[in-house]
């Protein structure tokens, strides 16, 4: 007897892949992907008009040079450029609340690289609708995942409405607490630091020049990033029953204990938008593919935002994943087969693993006052300043401009 057709035995596929999770990872990989003409669907109970509120939070984010690069490329960038605010120079210093910064501080200045500004702080109320409005012709489907099926053809993923669809691949960009993860049995490595940011926008009397801040402090650093106008956001970092009590208070109350951790360089301060905070710990997927998964952003890796990294690990993952599968399927290859999302793996899993190492090392290092770990990580601040090549080279990787770039980050198409 005659072998059943191939297209009889593996159901027709509904997309080529679905992304599960429509946050600023999810959207950008959903845009770049359907840019190169993959059928994608987006998934996300949460709707897009839910997610666009201009009312200003708050939250914003630290854009590294290969980021605005990544967002150039897709067409996005000239969407948020004008209300983006240049960072120009990074001061990191140490030091305790109310005694202002030790004298041994290590600056980085943007003149040291050829790329102009070493990043950009865009506020999440520009940023989100920006990349919702470039993904207006992706299908979106309104309902959670809850379920996938992968098989030799493509796997099958189910929704909270009862649906059932099909694709070559689930990419989870879900959180940390990642339900496609978890289903495809992907462990991870996870402890708490048993601190909460607390962020913040203020508004300040001086102008802060693009200049951004990290001041290291027994509890946690305090981050202070320019945004435009006379304001900046700030991630404070606390213990957490501290920060608990902190994010309590009224609003007055709260500055009053923001003050002498700040200082007056930038003269009086107050609060704009809404306060919130989050607790901090690290979360590492053992995986970053199964079969016919492949994990992305924060459902990968979930870092400490000691150096303001966490979203653009995010996007540097959605700009190697799109190469991957672009490149595979211009081969003709099965997008979803594990040799095509292992590619992606490698690519991306040893500097994630790096970066984690780093935050974590970087948040042991300076969140204690043992006095000789504090007079030794201040001759190291101020060594670092005194080497040109080192500090150079410092910039260029906070920047996002070393290592195996995708071409995206480089901002060249695919």
């Amino acid at each position: 007897m005659d072998n059943a057709p191939l297209r009889a035995i593996i159901p027709p596929m509904d997309h080529d892949v679905i992304i599960a999770g429509g946050g600023l990872n999810g959207t950008t990989l959903a845009v770049a992907l359907s840019l190169y003409g993959l059928d994608v669907a987006l998934a996300d109970p949460r709707a897009p008009a839910a997610q666009s509120d201009p009312g200003f939070d708050g939250r914003s984010y630290a854009l590294s040079v290969g980021s605005r690069n990544l967002l150039r490329a897709l067409g996005i960038w000239a969407a948020v450029s004008d209300r983006a605010q240049p960072i120009l120079d990074i001061r990191i210093s140490d030091g305790r609340a109310g005694e202002g910064p030790s004298p041994l501080t290590l600056h980085f200045d943007h003149a040291e690289i050829e790329e102009g500004p070493m990043g950009h702080m865009v506020e999440d109320r520009h940023l989100r609708p920006a990349l919702i409005d470039a993904a207006g012709g992706v299908t979106r489907i309104a309902s959670g995942v809850t379920g996938q099926s992968p098989g030799p053809g493509g796997v099958e993923v189910a929704f909270a409405d009862g649906s059932i669809r099909r694709a070559a691949a689930l990419l989870g960009c879900d959180g940390r607490a990642t339900g496609v993860g978890r289903r495809a049995g992907i462990r991870r490595v996870e402890w708490s630091y048993g601190q909460t940011a607390l962020v913040a926008a203020i508004s300040h009397e001086h102008p802060h020049r693009g200049v951004a801040h990290q001041f290291f402090m027994p509890e946690g650093p305090l981050a202070v990033l320019p945004l435009s106008k006379n304001r900046s956001s700030i991630v404070w970092t606390e213990r957490g029953e501290r920060a608990r009590g902190i994010q309590s208070l009224p609003d007055a109350d709260y500055l009053d204990v923001l003050r002498p951790r700040f200082g007056d360089f930038l003269g009086e301060i107050a609060l704009e938008g809404t306060r919130f905070t989050y607790p901090l710990g690290l979360s590492l997927a053992t995986r970053f593919a199964a079969d016919r998964v492949a994990l992305l952003g924060d459902a990968a890796h979930a870092v400490h935002p000691i150096a303001g990294q966490g979203l653009n690990a995010g996007l540097k993952d959605v700009a190697a994943l799109a190469e991957v599968l672009v490149e595979a399927r211009r081969r003709g290859e099965d997008i979803g087969r594990a040799d095509v999302l292992a590619r992606y793996e490698r690519w991306r899993r040893f500097d994630a693993v790096q970066l984690a190492l780093a935050t974590d090392g970087a948040n042991r290092l300076f969140s204690n006052d043992n006095p000789a770990i504090r007079l030794a990580r201040d001759i190291g601040l101020a060594a670092v300043a005194r080497m040109p090549v080192l500090r150079r080279g410092f910039i260029r990787e906070a920047a996002g401009l070393t290592g195996d770039r995708p071409a995206l980050l480089a901002g060249r198409p695919l």
